[in-house]
């Protein structure tokens, strides 16, 4: 998993927060399509130093940016990754790398989106846990699909033929990804840091209730359709019955909780009055 704290940390939850809103009624399509271009943009950024020192320096001005980031990628990549690109830019980054580690992060929840999009996220991480664990167990695989001697277009055509007819489309586009790699990067610490990506898009349309009795049909889906709006995406409801909540629900997606039970409306009144 890569680590990113600091100035980059905010950063990479604005762009986050950014990816929700280009998300917003997107096709499964549309979702790959933000992956592949943003997995392009991460190419650039991947073979240029100076062009990573370049948009992330603190002293160099917004609209410069701005400006190289639409001289660059505007012909190649189309409007909603180039607004992401726009705004990491605009951010403070504690360094370089970590710009680029939050655009393939961003590029990740893209592709796991498009999973999401037909219901195959839980699908999309079981099966990179899969390819994970072939790695372990088979060493030869392992040497071949990282051989340096090797072409990359027959790296990618050995891992197809093994997996493209066991894995969905989703994984497919991220193991070729992983299998491109990133420079001085092992395969390991790259499929680490997608299954912490997807991971981390699962977390965020997947919400977790607590609740003292059922919700009706007809509640349920007025929680998921309002979480659904402000996510961008389908919400999953993963629903606990807790007596001990008394009344009302809470509830937890992403980084976010809403606690509305009784319970919780209790301990702030005591906390209120010993106060």
């Amino acid at each position: 998993m890569i680590s990113i704290g600091g100035s980059s940390r905010q950063s990479l939850a604005a762009l986050r927060s950014a990816l929700d809103s280009s998300l917003k009624g997107a096709s499964s399509g549309d979702c790959s399509h933000l992956s592949s271009d943003l997995f392009s943009a991460l190419g650039a950024l991947e073979s240029s130093a100076g062009l990573r020192r370049a948009l992330t320096d603190p002293a160099r001005d917004v609209a410069a940016k701005s400006n190289l980031v639409s001289e660059l990628f505007k012909s190649v990549i189309k409007r909603p990754a180039l607004e992401l690109l726009t705004l990491a830019a605009s951010l403070r980054w504690s360094s370089p790398a970590d710009f680029a580690d939050a655009i393939e992060q961003l590029a990740v929840e893209a592709e796991a989106a498009a999973a999401n999009s037909e219901n195959k996220l839980d699908s999309l991480l079981d099966e990179l846990f899969v390819f994970s664990k072939s790695l372990v167990e088979n060493p030869d695989l392992r040497s071949a699909l990282t051989n340096s001697g090797d072409t990359l277009t027959r790296k990618i055509d050995l891992m197809k033929n093994i997996f493209g007819a066991k894995f969905g489309s989703h994984t497919v586009s991220l193991i070729t990804q992983i299998v491109s790699g990133r420079s001085g990067r092992s395969i390991e610490k790259t499929l680490s840091a997608h299954i912490h990506a997807v991971t981390a898009r699962r977390n965020r349309v997947n919400a977790f209730i607590n609740t003292a009795v059922p919700l009706t049909s007809s509640q349920q889906d007025k929680l998921a359709a309002a979480l659904t709006k402000k996510i961008g995406q389908a919400v999953h409801l993963n629903i606990n019955i807790e007596p001990s909540v008394i009344g009302g629900i809470s509830v937890r997606f992403g980084d976010e909780i809403i606690d509305g039970t009784i319970k919780n409306r209790l301990a702030e009144a005591s906390r209120t009055l010993v106060s």
